[in-house]
């Protein structure tokens, strides 16, 4: 199909690698030919990343599309998507870039293949600027499975920057159609719990200082929950290199998953990494949503596709989401508002996302 060029700013609003992951993404599932100019325009180092890159040449290969400007440090590509098909594809970002971006992109488009994937993503596990693969599994996939399509996410191995190294293996099968989530009761919190991780030659002592003080942290504001955050010392065998992080979950009665993580760097306390991330937890729980704002912006793109009315009750909207929304609007017919709700309390700073989906249906099944 090469008909009129879709083109798209890479520079505005976010001006990152999501605007990228979302009109490929969308370009692939509607056969709709793309021009993206201006490539991360708003970074330090504008153009694509080896992330990028490899996150750009798996979608390509998973539907035979043509890329051209496929190139590091590129500042502007056309792709013109072919059909999607199922089977194992590989991508690998030979850095520490992360694999859970590389998921954001390609997941989207095998839930309408003709058949069932496999996808082994190399890379980062647990990056910076990237939600950590424990988010993935802990939080996004339990709450995205709601759009009633289910996925296999197993951790093969944990790569950890600077040479990253991990390597993970998402499976699932294609859908007919996506149904739409209705996000709109928080709840109240039953229990709070999650993993602080040390790998390479990290000691175990160092989680334990990091889950202590997130619990600490996480004591002065909620006293009556029992939390549960496991020290974890990563096997030799199932990671490379040295890295240390925490993540904290906490879940309501309706169901709701909300989460809170940090990553230790070098000379950065394991104190601080643990409060860190329960101070992120207890700011997302203060503003009455039922989604944190990693969550927000990734349940866009399924939003858009869904048959049928999705609302999402959430706090502040964030400029990835309104990165997403917007070419999620420019690219599909799906309409989205976003008003302040209506809240019991007026302290809450929530807003209801609400999307008519264009009701994508898989022409394979």
């Amino acid at each position: 199909m090469d008909g009129d060029r879709v083109e798209i700013d890479g520079g505005i609003m976010e001006g990152g690698g999501q605007i990228l992951r979302v009109s490929t993404a969308l370009s692939c599932l509607l056969g709709m030919p793309l021009r993206v100019r201006r490539i991360r325009a708003g970074r330090s180092q504008p153009g694509l990343r080896p992330q990028h890159l490899s996150g750009l040449e798996m979608v390509r290969d998973l539907c035979d599309g043509k890329l051209n400007g496929g190139e590091i440090g590129s500042t502007e590509i056309t792709f013109t998507p072919g059909k999607i098909k199922g089977g194992t594809h590989i991508a690998d970002t030979k850095t520490a870039g992360s694999v859970c971006l590389l998921m954001q992109v390609a997941m989207p488009c095998v839930l309408f293949a003709a058949s069932p994937s496999e996808l082994h993503l190399k890379g980062g596990t647990n990056a910076e600027m990237a939600p950590q693969i424990d988010y993935t599994v802990m939080v996004f996939k339990p709450i995205v499975e709601k759009f009633n399509f289910t996925f296999n996410c197993d951790i093969k191995k944990r790569g950890y920057y600077p040479q990253g190294g991990g390597e993970v293996v998402v499976r699932m099968s294609p859908v007919k159609e996506l149904s739409p989530i209705n996000l709109t009761e928080r709840g109240t919190v039953t229990k709070i719990y999650g993993r602080a991780f040390v790998a390479g030659a990290l000691p175990i002592k160092l989680a334990k200082d990091m889950s202590s003080a997130a619990v600490r942290c996480i004591r002065k504001e909620i006293r009556d929950l029992y939390i549960n955050i496991q020290p974890v010392q990563e096997p030799d065998d199932q990671a490379v290199g040295t890295g240390s992080g925490i993540i904290i979950v906490a879940e309501t009665s309706t169901g709701c998953l909300l989460a809170g993580s940090s990553l230790g760097k070098r000379g950065k306390n394991s104190d601080k990494v643990g409060i860190e991330a329960a101070e992120m937890l207890l700011k997302s729980l203060k503003h009455g949503g039922t989604v944190d704002d990693s969550l927000q912006d990734q349940l866009i793109i399924f939003m858009a596709l869904a048959k049928g009315v999705s609302r999402v009750k959430s706090g502040p909207i964030t400029l990835h989401t309104q990165t997403a929304i917007h070419f999620a609007e420019q690219l599909t017919k799906a309409k989205f508002t976003v008003t302040k709700s209506e809240d019991e309390d007026p302290s809450n700073d929530t807003y209801i996302i609400e999307c008519q989906g264009v009701g994508m249906i898989n022409p394979n099944l």
